[in-house]
């Protein structure tokens, strides 16, 4: 009566809560590396914008002198910094997507009922909640770049050379 292994039986309970532990983990990687990569893309998109503002030091000094408002000037780097991660967002995207249906169609031909990946796609709702999310960390990454165009003043830059 004390040999637990005499009679063979299989808990499945158990080993649904270690497969969906793993997915958990799985599904936790994957926010991890995408806030990791959207922080890298945020901090590219900030350093480009700084060397874009020291490259126009001139130039914004230019626009202020002839009365540019420091609004005028955060709403240009802004602008530029928005169009930078909405366009390199856009292109990602849409790669990927093209990605994605060359492995449906690959996969097509050989899936059968027993195939766990059938159809691989990416819902809309999703496509346009990461292009939101882009545009929003693209208006984040502007921020810096901004406030540095707009502390200079008009008779340094038009000395710099």
């Amino acid at each position: 009566p004390e040999d637990n292994f005499a009679i063979g039986k299989v808990n499945l309970d158990v080993e649904f809560r270690k497969i969906s532990g793993l997915f958990a983990g799985v599904n936790g990687l994957i926010w991890i590396v995408g806030i990791g990569t959207l922080l890298a893309g945020m901090i590219g998109i900030s350093n480009i914008m700084l060397i874009v503002v020291k490259e126009r030091t001139r130039e914004i000094g230019i626009q202020r002198a002839i009365g540019a408002t420091p609004l005028n000037i955060i709403t240009q780097i802004m602008t530029e910094s928005v169009f930078l991660t909405a366009i390199s967002g856009l292109f990602g995207l849409s790669l990927g997507v093209f990605i994605l249906e060359l492995v449906n169609k690959s996969i097509a031909g050989a899936a059968s009922a027993e195939t766990p990946f059938r159809d691989p796609g990416i819902d809309f709702n999703i496509g346009l909640l990461a292009l939101a999310i882009l545009v929003l960390s693209g208006l984040f990454a502007g921020l810096v770049p901004a406030r540095r165009a707009v502390s200079i003043k008009p008779i340094d830059a038009l000395r710099d050379e």
